[in-house]
């Protein structure tokens, strides 16, 4: 049984915006508080669709990074590092296509839609179609187990399970798997072993997932156990081999609520943003210049703020007395559109402005920033190193 662990990360797109906090940043300083946390920023993942213009990435990496350290990923508390910089992500991704059956690669739903999506671009590539397996290694590196992710996103996790379940049926096989499983049961103390056996028949014979949980709960509790002898029945629980890599759960993340500018969802390709440490007399034009109600022509008519983008931004910065100002105001013409922008705009102002006293220390040292990385590099790597001599031994590439 794997620790809950969480590999979470962004491609390098520049300077983040508002909607990346709420839908992102703001996760993650609470999950790094619950879990270990390891937060990536994917620059190969980047290649995968910019393969083509490689010249803004590592600009847009150190800014990506900035933001996060000034939305409060903290690295006392979580590994932050970079993608290409720790190796072994290009290798389990090499390994893991060995064994990825390619119609599983083609029938990940986003696959033809960014292709739509993308027509401009040349994306017959092997990178490209292959990108789940680069995500999937990203995962399974670190054993991850828990993918924080929406909802919508919750398929996107079925191809890791996937194929860390091949990987673990074609090669958590020992040869004596069947017998060092039985040995390790002898090995629990007391009725521990019987009651561990007569759950796995229930699950295998009956399908019982009651006593699959039960089964799994009381392996996790056994003191005297081996971590190889855990793994081989956590594998012979379920009827499959040794458990080399795990089969992640996605943790379902509350969904942004962070509009734009004009209502949509907040995108650099809309053009509605407001980044996360833009100043201040950009944020109050931008906001100002916000459209509203469009039937409030004149300050006198009355408008309904269900219609106008700008309530949606008092549904995330305002408090209900504000909101129901709002209301009021709005719908009998009592205040203008100018009046009812005023607190959307401190409410922007407030939340920035602890980021821009968090970002400047790296801003003025950036070879401080650069230390937490190499950090961070050096700690996954270490954490990988072991996923990698289990991947190794486990396919035949172990030869000393």
């Amino acid at each position: 049984m794997f620790p809950d662990r969480i590999l979470s990360g962004m491609r390098p797109t520049g300077k983040l915006h508002l909607g990346h906090y709420h839908g992102v940043l703001k996760n993650w300083v609470r999950l790094q508080r619950d879990y270990p946390c390891l937060f990536m920023v994917a620059d190969l993942h980047a290649l995968t669709t910019s393969y083509d213009d490689v010249s803004v990435i590592e600009r847009s990496v150190w800014d990506m990074l900035v933001d996060w350290l000034a939305a409060g990923v903290d690295p006392e508390q979580a590994i932050i590092f970079i993608q290409s910089q720790v190796p072994e992500h290009a290798e389990l991704h090499l390994l893991l296509s060995m064994v990825t059956p390619l119609s599983w690669l083609e029938r990940v739903p986003t696959y033809k839609d960014q292709i739509e999506k993308l027509s401009h671009k040349d994306l017959g590539t092997y990178g490209f179609l292959g990108y789940p397996v680069l995500m999937t290694s990203d995962i399974l590196l670190y054993r991850g187990n828990l993918v924080p992710v929406g909802e919508d996103q919750v398929p996107h996790v079925e191809i890791t399970r996937e194929i860390a379940r091949r990987f673990n049926h074609l090669f958590g096989k020992e040869p004596n798997y069947q017998e060092l499983a039985e040995a390790a049961i002898k090995k629990m103390p007391g009725k521990t072993g019987k009651q561990y056996a007569q759950l796995r028949t229930r699950y295998q014979q009956e399908g019982d997932a009651e006593a699959l949980l039960a089964a799994r709960a009381l392996l996790a509790e056994v003191q005297n156990l081996s971590a190889a002898d855990r793994e081989r029945l956590f594998g012979y629980l379920e009827g499959g081999g040794k458990m080399i890599l795990p089969e992640s759960k996605p943790l379902l993340t509350e969904a942004s609520r962070m509009p734009g500018l004009d209502g949509a969802k907040m995108s650099k390709s809309y053009g509605n943003t407001i980044s996360l440490r833009e100043d201040s007399e950009s944020v109050t034009k931008k906001i100002r210049q916000m459209p509203t109600d469009p039937a409030r022509v004149r300050r006198t008519d009355p408008g309904n703020p269900e219609k106008c983008p700008v309530w949606k931004l008092h549904e995330v910065y305002s408090d209900q007395p504000t909101r129901d100002w709002v209301v009021q105001g709005c719908t009998s013409a009592g205040i203008g559109c100018i009046e009812c922008k005023q607190p959307v705009i401190e409410g922007v102002l407030a939340e920035q402005k602890p980021m821009f006293e968090r970002a400047q220390r790296y801003l003025e040292d950036p070879a401080l920033l650069r230390r937490i990385v190499d950090n961070g590099c050096e700690r996954a790597r270490a954490l990988a190193a072991d996923t990698m001599r289990d991947v190794r031994q486990a396919m035949g590439l172990n030869y000393k």
